[in-house]
Formats: structure tokens, sequence, C-alpha cells
């Protein structure tokens, strides 16, 4: 009888977790299709022009959203290179170097930084980091790199302070807690094998970490960089306080103002905006299942 009971306990707790997990799926299927609805009259008027024209003006029935993609996609691509090598350097000294008693504290204030709400980011920004940027880095920038013919086209333009390049800077120190705890986990999967082999052969702990360690983990690291890639391209707060939401202009110089697509509030745009995260953050599962589910081949 206590067995019966016990049998049936298990079979109405694994029929409750399957209803609630084939809910998420559903209820992300039932998003994407309630924008799709929603933005149906301007696909169907726009069609891919859309994409492609920037030109925003509601009183003349013209509406282009290529300013917001490229502004989202410069912002986030430039957030990724920032924050993927500290990011990893980071992993590598929590899971390689650090002593047993310094690897907590450091990981508890990186698990902090990625629980900040994204409207403190964007006042300590606003406060404090603009005016730095505005009063040295950027006139530094423009003054190294503002004299030759390719780059001074991009760092010549006059700095005011909210623009891009700051845009990009807060959406790297956004998603470096994500890159560095993802890296981490993928680095302390590797297995002590890996590690042990290579020392026995006399390398160094360095050549031990660059030929076993980092190609057993490079897809892992890689989807970990994509999992802060997709942060990076649904952050709306922090960006638009300091992305200056004043021009649909595309251009390539990172003291150009703009917004990003998380700023309008077009439906279609949305669409967009949560596809490329779906599918992002796919890619990114895979490449990290891929490290947790076994080994690799290492050349």
């Amino acid at each position: 009888m206590l067995r019966s009971r016990r049998w049936t306990g298990d079979r109405a707790f694994s029929s409750s977790v399957t209803v609630i997990a084939i809910g998420v799926p559903v209820l992300l299927g039932a998003i994407v299709l309630l924008l799709a609805v929603d933005a149906m009259p301007s696909i169907t008027h726009y069609g891919f022009g859309f994409v492609t024209n920037s030109t925003w003006s509601p009183a003349a029935e013209q509406l282009g959203g290529a300013a917001y993609i490229f502004g989202t996609v410069v912002t986030s691509s430039v957030a990724l290179l920032l924050a993927a090598p500290l990011g990893v350097g980071c992993a590598l000294f929590l899971a390689e170097y650090a002593p047993r008693w310094l690897r907590g504290p450091v990981g508890s204030v990186v698990a902090l930084l990625a629980a900040i709400p994204s409207v403190i980011y964007g006042l300590w920004v606003f406060f404090a980091l603009a005016p730095l940027m505005r009063g040295a880095i950027e006139p530094l920038l423009k003054t190294t790199l503002g004299e030759p013919p390719v780059v001074g086209a991009l760092f010549g333009v006059p700095a005011i302070g909210a623009d891009l390049l700051i845009a990009a800077v807060i959406l790297a120190i956004m998603i470096l807690p994500t890159v560095t705890a993802v890296s981490r986990e993928v680095l302390l999967a590797v297995p002590d094998t890996q590690r042990e082999g290579m020392l026995a052969l006399g390398a160094t702990r360095w050549e031990t970490l660059q030929k076993a360690v980092l190609p057993y983990a490079r897809s892992g690291i890689a989807g970990a960089a994509i999992l802060g890639l997709a942060r990076a391209l649904g952050e709306t707060i922090a960006v638009t306080m300091v992305i200056g939401n004043s021009s649909t202009r595309i251009s390539a110089s990172p003291f150009t103002t703009g917004y990003t697509m998380s700023f309008s509030a077009l439906v279609e745009v949305a669409l967009l905006l949560l596809l490329v995260a779906v599918i992002v953050n796919m890619l990114a599962r895979t490449l990290v299942w891929s490290v947790a589910s076994g080994p690799v081949r290492v050349p």
C-alpha cells in the first residue's frame, strides 16, 4: 500500500512538472504569435523595406527600423568585444588560479553584479561614467585616433558624451557577469584528467590552459559570449539613458547619438528583437551543452 501511494505521488509530481515544462515553450509561442498578429499591418504595408529604411516620420507615414537595428547591433557587438576578453580572463582566474578562500567572495560579487537592475546601471553611467567619458576618454580617443585618414573619419566627429560608445561600454559592464559566470562553469566542467595529463608531460600552467583546457572548453566559452550578446540585445533602460535618443541617422562613428531596437515601441521591432534573442539564446545553449555533455576532440 505504501509503495502504491509513493508510485501515485511520483506520477502526480511527474505529470505536474511536465505540464509546467511544456507551458514555457507554449508561452513563448503565444507571445511570438501575438506580436506577429499585431505586427501584420506593418509587415504587409512596409514589407522588407521596414528593415532597410531609416526614415522615421509618423506624419508622413514613413516608418523604418534600420536605425534602431543598427544601434542595437553596433552597441551590442562593441560591448561583446569589450566584455568577452575580460569575462574569460576573470573566469580563468577564478577557475584555475584563485585560491579557495578568494573564489567564493569574488564569485559572489560577480553574481551580485548580474542582479543589479538596469536602471541602477543607467543612473551610474549618467552621473559618473558619462562625464568621465565626455571629459577625458572620448577626447583622448579623438586626439589619438582622429588624425589617420580612415580611422579619423570615425573618431573625428564631436564627442558629446551621449552616444553609441558610452552605450556600448555600459552594455559591456552589464554582460560581464554573464560571460564570467558561464565561462567559469564551463572551465570547471573540464575533466581534471585534461590538466593532469599535460602537467605529467612537464607542461607549465599556462601551456596546460592553452593546449588542454581552453580547446576543450572553447565551444562553451563561445556560448557564454553569445549569452552575453543576447542580454545586450535586450537591454533597454540603461542604454536609453545614455545613447542620446536624438538621431535616426546611420553613422559608423561611435560618437554618434542614436537609438536602439529596444527603445522603439513598434510591435514589429519588438517581434524582430524577440526572434533574434530566441535564436541567439538557443545557439548559446547548444554550445554550452556541447561542453557539459561530454569530451570533445582536442587537436
